[in-house]
């Protein structure tokens, strides 16, 4: 269904087709719709948000992407974000079913700091999700202005929002997600104090996503003194984004994840 909605908007980017616009859209409302059921199933099974696996995560992240994809198509001259957005989460939904599996691990036994990580894997999540729209706004700001900078005018280039616009839903998504993820690592840093467990503080995951906040809150600095050019900003979106993806991979050397509790 997924694969189907992709390739009935990757028709509409390549040629405009209404009906391929809205037949994409439909699969995708089915998608979410398995999605939500998937879920469901999963708390009736487990008696729990299936949340604690990195698994869930991945999931959770894709269901999030498909449900502002939705959001969007109500946005005009949004098919190019919708497309990329789901390339992304097609992407994740396939490796996350290749590479992981659901099952218990020892995060759920965590009793000490159980709320606090529910909220931090919550947060982590959505803002991972609003830091990917900004990203993808990003790489459409540049590839717009590269377009408009070398004078090459084509239909793509007409059905894309204008510069301004794009720099605006780029700044609102990394407005929404910076504080989300920024608060995610206060949760995860004040689990590990409340469980003494002060050498977590150098783990490899927690100092680089401490980093990569860092690249946005700079990006919010130097946007508010208006030091740098749009294009400017968006590399620096782009960096930032890099190094939220880092973080991520760092779970398999991360002792964070890996840590019982116990």
């Amino acid at each position: 269904m997924y694969a189907l909605s992709l390739l009935f908007y990757f028709s509409d980017c390549i040629r405009r087709n209404a009906g391929a616009k809205r037949t994409g859209t439909g699969f995708l409302v089915v998608v979410w719709g398995l999605q939500v059921t998937h879920v469901i199933m999963r708390m009736w099974a487990e008696g729990h948000f299936p949340i604690y696996t990195t698994f869930d995560f991945l999931f959770i992240f894709s269901f999030s992407i498909v449900l502002m994809s939705l959001i969007m198509t109500r946005v005009q001259r949004s098919e190019f974000v919708i497309l990329l957005l789901n390339i992304v989460g097609f992407s994740v939904t396939v490796l996350n079913r290749l590479w992981f599996t659901a099952g218990e691990i020892s995060l759920h036994n965590w009793q000490t700091v159980h709320g606090l990580l529910i909220m931090h894997i919550t947060l982590a999540n959505l803002g991972f999700a609003a830091l990917t729209v900004a990203s993808v706004f990003a790489l459409l700001y540049l590839f717009l202005h590269h377009k408009l900078k070398n004078k090459k005018w084509n239909d793509t280039v007409r059905r894309l929002p204008s510069l301004e616009v794009i720099g605006k839903y780029m700044d609102g998504a990394t407005l929404i997600g910076t504080p989300l993820l920024g608060v995610s690592v206060v949760l995860a840093v004040l689990s590990i104090v409340a469980e003494r467990r002060w050498h977590l503080l150098l783990d490899l995951k927690v100092i680089a996503t401490g980093l990569a906040i860092a690249i946005y809150v700079g990006y919010f600095v130097v946007k508010r003194r208006k030091q740098f050019s749009m294009m400017i900003m968006s590399r620096w979106t782009l960096i930032g984004y890099a190094l939220v993806i880092m973080s991520f991979l760092s779970n398999a050397y991360s002792a964070f994840h890996r840590w019982t509790g116990e």
